[in-house]
């Protein structure tokens, strides 16, 4: 009898365990089909990749930067417990809309520029895979204010197509997909993504700053996001900010 009672205890024990194991963000994933059988074709390649710079996967944090007049877009990664990210991939934007300068309107078929992250993973996109950012921003809001609609829906997707998205082909996504989904998974709950509207050194701040001259606020708004882009290219950690009154960006030392 205490036996029976001993193992009908065990049971319900090893039955509440197995309840109790936390499914992780990964695992949700991966039941479904796209992200699957891209985690099957890419996964190897990618701990390859990281482990070329001495990243482990299950320890991976990653940050986006994208350049939109050079069409580019480059994946840094670190592990958890470093401080500093490394390049560790680097893709072709496919296709763009708009025209340099920010987003301030829904229809505008503007790419925004300034500084994100990822809110949102969407397995069942039309484009493929997808990874949603937190656009309008904070930033975004009282830089324009609210007297027209902001638009949002900015996703870092697959295919080719685009309105003011950046479109990265199908099988640069999987790839991006299955680094994120293994970030988010080990913690990462907001990916960056610092988009640029070109890579913003001196002489090309210098060069475009001529080019429009005319538009002061706007090459204002670029030399605000150059000092983020200097701070992330010195030393490749985090830029931590908060959104001024104006709209502009303000870095903490």
């Amino acid at each position: 009898m205490h036996s029976l009672l001993s193992k009908s205890i065990v049971a319900s024990l090893i039955g509440i365990s197995m309840a109790a194991t936390p499914v992780t963000f990964l695992e949700e994933q991966l039941k479904f089909e796209r992200v699957n059988s891209a985690y099957e074709e890419k996964e190897q390649t990618l701990k390859q990749t990281l482990g070329r710079h001495k990243i482990s996967i299950d320890k991976l944090n990653l940050l986006i930067v994208a350049c939109k007049d050079s069409d580019e877009l480059d994946v840094y990664g670190k592990n958890t417990d470093d401080v500093s990210f490394k390049k560790i991939l680097s893709y072709r934007v496919c296709a763009r809309s708009g025209t340099l300068g920010p987003k301030s309107r829904r229809g505008d078929d503007q790419v925004p520029e300034g500084f994100y992250y990822i809110d949102r993973f969407n397995p069942k996109s039309n484009f493929h895979l997808s990874l949603g950012l937190n656009y309008p921003n904070q930033a975004d809001k009282k830089r324009n204010g609210t007297t027209h609609d902001l638009g949002g829906d900015i996703f870092i997707h697959g295919a080719c197509v685009t309105i003011g998205c950046l479109p990265m082909t199908d099988y640069s996504i999987k790839e991006i997909y299955v680094l994120a989904a293994h970030a988010r998974s080990n913690g990462q709950t907001k990916i960056p993504v610092y988009i640029f509207p070109f890579r913003m050194t001196k002489t090309n701040l210098r060069l475009y700053g001529n080019r429009y001259k005319s538009h002061e606020k706007l090459v204002d708004f670029w030399k605000n996001l150059a000092e983020g882009y200097d701070r992330f290219m010195q030393d490749y950690r985090e830029v931590t900010f908060h959104a001024k009154a104006d709209g502009s960006y303000e870095f903490d030392q």
